[in-house]
C-alpha cells in the first residue's frame, strides 16, 4: 500500500510540474494598443516657416549730389504721398556741370519712358481683367447647363481676382514711374540754378506708408544715387516661404493657408498668391544642398487681425494641399506597407489580430486615409511589433 501511495504522489507531482512548464513555456497574448478607425474631416498640407515682406518697399536714393538737409523722420513715422521726406542742394563742380546735365537729362528721358511702359502695363492689365471677367460669366452659364464642372467656375473666379490684384500693382507702378519722372525733372532743374534758394530740390514720398529705415539722418553731402531712406505701405504685405521643389508642386496657386506660430491669437487666413519659376540652392543646417523655390502667399483675413505684423517677422505657414470632408481615418502609426506591396493594417479581433490590407488614400502626420479594407468602428493595432502575425492572441493594453 505504501508503495501504491508513493507511485501515486509521484505521478501527481510529475503532471503538476509538467502543467506548470507548459503554463510558464505557453505563449502569451501580444500586448497591445488599438484605437478606433473613425470618419471625419482629412487634410494633407506642407508645413514651412516663413517671413512677411512688403509688396511694394521703395528705396529713395539722392537723385543728385548735393549738401542734404537734416532728415526728421525716423523708422516707423507714416508719411503721405507726396510728402517732403528730404532736401538736397545741389553742389556741383563746375568741371562737372555739363557732364551732371547731360546724365541728368538722360535720367529724365528714361523716367519718361518708364511712365509709358507703366501707362502700357495698366492698359495690358485692365484687358486681362476685362478677358477674366468675361471668361467668369461665359463659364458660370455653361456651369448651369452642365457642361462643365463647377470647380472650373472656382478656377476662373480664382484668375479674376488675380488679374485684379495685378491691375492695383499695375497702377502702383504707373504711381511711383510718375513719381520717378517728376522727380528727374525737379534735379535737372535743380542743377540747372546751382546755388540759388529755388535750386534746392525736394525728394517726396512716392507712396503713403510708413519710414522703414533712415540711411543718412544727419546733414552731410550726398553723392548722386546714395540711398536716404526706405518708405512701404505695412498694411500691404505678403508672405513668403521657401519650399522644397518637391513640395512646392503641390502648393498650386490660390490653395488655403494658415498662418501659424506668428505671435498673436488664433491663427490668420492665407491663400497661395504664386510659385516663382525659378528654383535655388540652399545648404540646411545639417549641410544637405536643397533645391528650393519661393511661394508667395497673400494674407485674406481682416487687416484688424494681423496689424501688429511687419516687415521680415517670422511666422510658420500650413498650406493645405488635399482637403475632404469625410473619410475613413485610423493613426498613421498603425498602417505599415506589405512585403508583397501595398499597405494594410492588423485588426483586433476576438483576441486575435487579423491582418488587413487596406486601400491608401494618404497620410499626414497624424492620420491615414483609408478608402477601404475595414470599416468604421474597427479597432486597428497601432504601433504593431515586428513579431506580430496574422493570428497571433493579443490583449489590450489600456494606455493611461
Amino acid at each position: 500500500m505504501t508503495s501504491k501511495k508513493t507511485l501515486w504522489i509521484s505521478i501527481s507531482a510529475g503532471v503538476a510540474v509538467s502543467a506548470a512548464l507548459l503554463w510558464a513555456f505557453a505563449p502569451r497574448p501580444l500586448a497591445v494598443e488599438v484605437a478606433r478607425a473613425s470618419v471625419g474631416p482629412y487634410e494633407q498640407a506642407v508645413l514651412e516657416d516663413g517671413r512677411t515682406r512688403l509688396r511694394d518697399r521703395y528705396a529713395l536714393s539722392a537723385p543728385l549730389t548735393g549738401r542734404l538737409a537734416r532728415i526728421a523722420l525716423r523708422e516707423g513715422d507714416a508719411v503721405e504721398a507726396g510728402a517732403v521726406v528730404a532736401t538736397i542742394t545741389p553742389a556741383l563742380s563746375p568741371m562737372l556741370d555739363e557732364r551732371t546735365r547731360r546724365e541728368q537729362s538722360a535720367r529724365a528721358e528714361a523716367a519718361e519712358a518708364a511712365v509709358r511702359r507703366a501707362d502700357a502695363g495698366v492698359q495690358r492689365a485692365r484687358v486681362a481683367v476685362e478677358q477674366a471677367r468675361t471668361e467668369l460669366r461665359r463659364n458660370e452659364q455653361l456651369a448651369q447647363q452642365h457642361f462643365i464642372s463647377p470647380a472650373k467656375v472656382d478656377t476662373d473666379r480664382l484668375a479674376l481676382e488675380a488679374a485684379r490684384m495685378e491691375l492695383e500693382a499695375a497702377v502702383q507702378s504707373r504711381q511711383v514711374a510718375g513719381h520717378e519722372r517728376d522727380t528727374a525733372r525737379a534735379a535737372l532743374i535743380a542743377i540747372r540754378t546751382p546755388g540759388s534758394g529755388e535750386g534746392s530740390f525736394a525728394l517726396r514720398s512716392p507712396v503713403s506708408g510708413r519710414v522703414l529705415r533712415v540711411a543718412q539722418t544727419s546733414e552731410a553731402t550726398v553723392m548722386l544715387g546714395a540711398p536716404l531712406i526706405d518708405i512701404g505701405d505695412t498694411a500691404r504685405l505678403e508672405i513668403v516661404a521657401e519650399l522644397l521643389t518637391t513640395d512646392a508642386l503641390q502648393a498650386l496657386p490660390g490653395a488655403p493657408v494658415r498662418i501659424e506660430r506668428w505671435g498673436g491669437e488664433g491663427v490668420l487666413e492665407g491663400r497661395v498668391r504664386r510659385v516663382e519659376p525659378a528654383a535655388f540652392t540652399k545648404v540646411s543646417a545639417l549641410g544637405i544642398e536643397e533645391q528650393r523655390v519661393n511661394v508667395l502667399i497673400d494674407l485674406v483675413g481682416p487687416p484688424d487681425l494681423w496689424r501688429a505684423l511687419g516687415d521680415g517677422y517670422r511666422v510658420g505657414v500650413r498650406i493645405v494641399t488635399l482637403s475632404r470632408s469625410s473619410v475613413l481615418r485610423v493613426p498613421v502609426s498603425a498602417v505599415f506597407p506589405q512585403p508583397g506591396g501595398g499597405m494594410a493594417v492588423f485588426v483586433a479581433k476576438t483576441g486575435r489580430a487579423q491582418l488587413a490590407p487596406v486601400e491608401f488614400g494618404g497620410r499626414n502626420g497624424s492620420e491615414a486615409w483609408v478608402r477601404g479594407g475595414i470599416a468604421e468602428g474597427a479597432e486597428v493595432i497601432v504601433y504593431p511589433a515586428a513579431t506580430l502575425r496574422d493570428g497571433m492572441r493579443v490583449k489590450v493594453r489600456a494606455v493611461r
